[in-house]
């Protein structure tokens, strides 16, 4: 994506001539089904059955009509420091968006966007589930070029004079080898088969579904008593059967893998970040680093196979579940630890990563990490003891693995606190770290369960506006008096900041 003319300010432009067009195909979209049903009907040559054509024929005209006077009626204005936009076909409307009130910034294009050399462009605050402006579609110079008069104008204390745009300074990228390891770790494929495989379940009825899993289990011993096997050439059979799926999975995550993140770039300029990436569709997102709530970093089992690490940022950008994948988040989807903690050195300057030393809690309210697992434990016993006996005592196997893990989670959980930051960590198999600066705390909460309260500890949560990431900003099993001691010290320093975000 490259940029061209500024557009000229001052006066009420239109969309794309063409954007009529995309906006009817978001129509037809969200009508594929109602209409495929009309045309279905309406293609019977039967006496009687005129209506469904014509009834066809109104609907189409009616989207078509909508989309032409959609085009027709929306303006928007480039002021000093404000968009102004005008639209609407009955009730008209008139939005006044500050520069500086935008904190997340997208250019969307999909393959047909490429082909027709366009744009869609979407502007997001910090509250609300819908976008504060969606402009479908602009030519791909003006997106651009609208982008940067935002990034730039938005800046407070910025001059509402156009610059040169200064010189992008890539962070990070993502090269081939490193999406073939972003598709092995992700295992994208595993987890859209589980999906479609839940949504199959709650789709058909249950009788048919298991008949049909009975029936293909049957066909499948079937032909496996056919060989006449013998156990070793079963078992190797089974293995290589396992294997191949494996492989088939592993192929398949890698291509998503490759569609998603193919042209991944991270880059900064006049103090934001803008990430592009994406095979057929390109997604152009970027955000103001003022406006990142919570930074994270993951690990899991996967990632340390592959000395690699995730960073991902929390924002205060609205726009829903529907439109989080367009947003802003992964700063780094996979780069090695070191990486990872120079991003994190070079966006937050002074910050001393990884902290030298982290403040642990006691050790022994770790057994607490086993309680979720008890009750199911003991269902599970229970049910298996009255259908198989004896054997029916192997789920309590999963006691002392859980006692097991929990004792190594209660050793990473730790906290560390200096003059700008709220470093927290945690996990053990899947290891995170959350970081929040105090500038954009906002709420701090003691809480005590019935338990804490019964052994003298408390947690301590905080809030940033945004930071809606998992897992959750709170300091865990603290004793009583060092949560009360961290509550009054982070509540002197929120009172005499300001709060940035």
């Amino acid at each position: 994506m490259s940029g061209g003319d500024a557009p000229a300010p001052d006066h009420e432009q239109r969309l794309h001539p063409g954007s009529w067009l995309f906006e009817l195909l978001q129509h037809l979209q969200q009508f594929l089904l109602p209409l495929a049903a009309l045309l279905v009907f309406g293609s019977r040559r039967e006496q009687g059955q005129w209506p469904f054509q014509l009834l066809t024929l109104v609907v189409i005209a009616a989207l078509v009509g909508t989309a032409l006077l959609r085009y027709l009626t929306y303006r928007y204005r480039i002021g000093e420091d404000v968009l102004v936009i005008r639209s609407g076909i009955v009730e008209r409307t008139r939005r006044e968006i500050p520069f500086a009130r935008i904190h997340n910034i997208v250019v969307h294009q999909t393959l047909l966007h490429r082909m027709f050399g366009v744009a869609e462009l979407r502007l997001e605050s910090a509250a609300g589930d819908r976008p504060e402006a969606q402009m479908r579609v602009l030519r791909l110079d003006q997106a651009l070029q609208l982008e940067r008069l935002i990034r730039q104008r938005g800046v407070p204390g910025a001059a509402a004079v156009d610059t040169a745009a200064p010189a992008a300074l890539p962070l990070l990228s993502l090269p081939w080898p490193e999406l073939v390891r972003l598709g092995l770790v992700s295992n994208r494929a595993l987890v859209m088969a589980a999906a479609a495989l839940g949504a199959a379940w709650q789709l058909f009825p249950r009788d048919l579904a298991r008949q049909f899993v009975h029936d293909r289990g049957q066909q499948a011993l079937g032909y496996a008593s056919q060989l006449q096997l013998d156990a070793p050439s079963l078992l190797a059979a089974v293995l290589a059967l396992l294997l191949g799926l494996l492989l088939v999975m592993s192929g398949l995550s890698i291509g998503l893998a490759v569609v998603q993140y193919q042209g991944f770039s991270l880059s900064e300029a006049e103090r934001r970040l803008t990430v592009e990436r994406g095979l057929l569709t390109r997604l152009r997102s970027s955000v103001a680093r003022r406006r990142i709530q919570a930074w994270t970093l993951t690990e899991s089992a996967l990632h340390r196979l592959f000395r690699r690490r995730q960073l991902r940022v929390d924002i205060a950008a609205g726009g829903g579940q529907r439109q989080e994948e367009r947003t802003l988040r992964e700063l780094a989807p996979l780069a090695t630890p070191a990486a990872c903690d120079g991003l994190l050195r070079h966006l937050l300057p002074g910050a001393d990563w990884p902290p030298t030393h982290w403040q642990r809690v006691a050790t022994r309210n770790g057994w607490r990490l086993c309680l979720p697992a008890l009750p199911v434990v003991a269902a599970a016993t229970t049910l298996a003891w009255h259908l198989h006996g004896g054997w029916g005592l192997l789920p309590l196997l999963w006691l002392p693995w859980s006692a097991f893990k929990a004792h190594r989670q209660i050793t990473r959980m730790g906290y560390s606190i200096d003059a700008q930051r709220v470093a927290i960590r945690g996990g053990w198999w899947n290891r995170w770290w959350r970081i929040v600066e105090l500038d954009k705390l906002q709420v701090l909460r003691l809480e005590r369960s019935p338990l804490d309260r019964r052994f003298g500890t408390a947690t301590l949560s905080l809030d940033s506006a945004g930071a809606t990431g998992s897992p959750p900003l709170r300091l865990r099993f603290l004793d009583e008096p060092q949560a009360r001691a961290l509550l009054q010290q982070l509540g002197r320093e929120m009172a005499r900041r300001r709060l940035h975000w």
